[in-house]
Formats: C-alpha cells, structure tokens, sequence
C-alpha cells in the first residue's frame, strides 16, 4: 500500500454493512486508526441483519430472499454515498478502504466502487467456521461457505485476523498478505472502568456473561455452574438470547440468576462494570480454540476479573491477568468462581491485573497497530 507517507495524515474509508452495535470490533479498529492519526470516513449502511438470521437463510434457503432484497437496497445506498469518496472522481484521495466484518460480499461492491484504492477485508470469523460452530448440518452449504470466503479473501489486498491461530488456518496465497490485529476494547469500556463504583466486600460475587448463547461460548457450562454454586455467595447476570438459552436456563435451575434479554451498546459497559467478574466463552468447538472473545477484552477493561476457558490464544492474551478452567467443565468453572467469592485479595489481584493489561495492550490504537504499516505505506 502506498499512497499516505507523503502526504501527511492518511484517509481510511471505513465501507460496507457492517452494524458497531453488534459487532464492535469495526468500531475498535476505527477509533485506533483515528487515535495513531488517520482521518477515518464512515460510508456505512447496517444490514440490520445479525449472524444468527444469516444462518437461518442458510438453513432455510427460502429466507434467503428477503435478505437478499435487503442487501440490494444497502449496497444501492452505499453507492449513493461512495460517489462523492471516489478518487478521480471529484473525491479525495484514499489510502485504504476497510470492509467491515462480516462484509464478505459487500467487499465486491467495494471493489467496483473503488477500483484503484487498495481494500482491507477485516475477516476476524470465517463463514463456514461460524457455520459450523451454529452446527449447520450439510456438507454442501459448507463448502459454498468455504467458496464464499475464498473469494472475499481474494479480493482483498490486505486480510485482517483476530488471532494467530486463524491467521495460520487460512490459503497460503492468503495468509501472506494477512496481519493479525487482536479484538480490543472500544473507548467506552475503559470510560465505564473508570467510573465504576468501588467493589461490595460484604456482598455476594457478581458474575456477568454477555452473548448470543452460541456453542461457542459454551453458555450451558455456565449455567451449571450456576447451580453447583447455589447457596454459595455467588450472584449470576445472564445477559442475551440464542442458540443455547434454554439449555442453560435448564442447566442453572436452583441457581441465583438474574436473566436479561438483552442490553444496548450504550449502556452494556456500565451494566458489565458493576459486576465483579466477567465471564468469557466455555465452548469446546474447534472454533473456541482459535479466538479470544470481545467479551474478556471489554470485561477486563470494564475493571471485571476476567475468567474464560484454558485455551492457547487466550492464555497468550491474557497471561497472569485472568483465571483459567478447562473448557466445558462446569465443576472447575463452579470452583475458581467460589474461590474468588472467599478470597477477596485474590479477586482484587486479578481485576487489577486484567485491569492494567488492557490499558496497555487492549486499547483501540494497540489492536489497530498492526494494521497501520499497511495504511502507511511501511509494510513490506
């Protein structure tokens, strides 16, 4: 990529149909891109359409029509708005266009649209891995799935991952043009950190975990938990809907959980900061080996002690600023989560830990890091 070194402060278009409020690691690696010096441009239209909706046409092809509606008039809009961001166009010139995630067909659209300026494809998920985690059935639709991904990837200059792991999983061709950016916490979680109430020592542990109840996350796990905990001075926030729910409110009869549907962009941080731990995921999938979740970074620089499964790219995330268990073990979840409730020192070491480490390392400038040679012009 060339284009920003000599012309001061490079401009980065931000494209596609991605939604921040769902998928915030767009919103991450925007706000590091502007905090290392680049004047990032939104040209966004949210598909208004979630993973577990995509999943669903693809196990029903006959929904795939809406969504398909859906898509032509986003792609229509973004047009409309590219016109005036094109270069030679009238526009200005452009450093680099970054697809956000899950735009593995909005970065063909980019490719039209932008012809001459090189693309970024943030691929932190592959398709047919998240097809597989949902346990879609049917060797067919993961191979059209894999299809997918391979042409995205191809279109793309540059291929941004999340985690070494899926780095080194992709083509050969791909992964040398591949840099790993790690996940981060977006502005408003380290503010939330910053003015959260001090701890309750008299009270029960606070437990919070947030997600779409994917296997990935391993929910159920968590739920009974829950109940080896009843009677403990354990307390259990259980925030979202999906795949597993009812499987882990079944796992978690007896137990003291506060059970919520769900909680908007802009008040999650603060509701995850009033807790005293943060789960991560649990799942024992292919999948839950090769990521560190959005949940332990944004818990971690929430002020929460971070508890998540023993996994090799968490551990090299996370280090000593975490607690570890096995992944699908509700017992060895169930202890480490009473040990926190009686050692209150060691809770307090563990918060402050995880708390110091994502000021350091899992801020929007540092997850965009590895990116920025490529914006530059200084990668080789």
């Amino acid at each position: 990529m060339t284009g920003a070194a000599d012309r001061g402060d490079p401009l980065v278009i931000f494209f596609g149909t991605y939604d921040t409020t769902t998928h915030p690691r767009v919103l991450v690696l925007a706000q590091g891109l502007r905090a290392l010096g680049a004047t990032v441009v939104e040209c966004n239209a949210p598909l208004g359409v979630g993973t577990a909706e995509r999943v669903t046409a693809l196990r029903r092809p006959w929904r795939a029509i809406p969504l398909s509606v859906r898509l032509g008039r986003r792609w229509w809009t973004l047009a409309r708005a590219a016109r005036a961001l094109r270069p030679g166009r009238g526009g200005p010139d452009v450093d680099a266009v970054v697809v956000g995630y899950l735009g593995l067909f909005d970065i063909h659209l980019a490719r039209l649209l932008f012809r001459a300026v090189p693309l970024v494809l943030d691929h932190m998920a592959p398709a047919a891995d998240t097809a597989a985690d949902r346990r879609l059935g049917g060797g067919g639709r993961r191979r059209l799935l894999r299809a997918v991904d391979r042409a995205a990837t191809a279109r793309a200059d540059v291929v941004v991952a999340d985690t070494s792991e899926h780095r080194d999983a992709l083509p050969g061709p791909v992964r040398s043009r591949t840099v790993v950016c790690p996940v981060g916490a977006a502005d408003a979680w380290f503010a939330a950190g910053a003015a959260a109430p001090p701890p309750d020592a008299d009270g029960p542990l606070r437990v919070v975990f947030f997600g779409l109840y994917t296997p990935l996350q391993g929910a159920p796990a968590i739920g009974a938990a829950a109940a080896l905990l009843a009677g403990r001075p354990v307390r259990f926030t259980m925030i979202g809907h999906g795949q597993d729910e009812a499987a882990t409110r079944r796992a978690a009869a007896g137990a003291d959980v506060r059970w919520r549907s769900w909680a908007g962009a802009a008040e999650l941080p603060a509701l995850v900061a009033g807790h005293d731990v943060c789960l991560g995921i649990f799942g024992t999938g292919a999948k839950a080996a090769r990521v560190v979740p959005n949940k332990v970074f944004q818990g971690a620089a929430a002020g929460c002690a971070v508890v998540t499964s023993d996994t090799a790219p968490q551990r090299r995330a996370l280090g000593t600023a975490a607690v570890f268990v096995p992944p699908g073990d509700p017992a060895a979840l169930a202890a480490a989560l009473d040990r926190l409730a009686t050692d209150r020192v060691e809770l307090a070491r563990v918060r402050a830990a995880g708390h110091h480490l994502a000021q350091r390392d899992f801020t929007p400038a540092r997850a965009a890091a590895p990116l920025w040679p490529w914006i530059t012009g200084a990668a080789t």
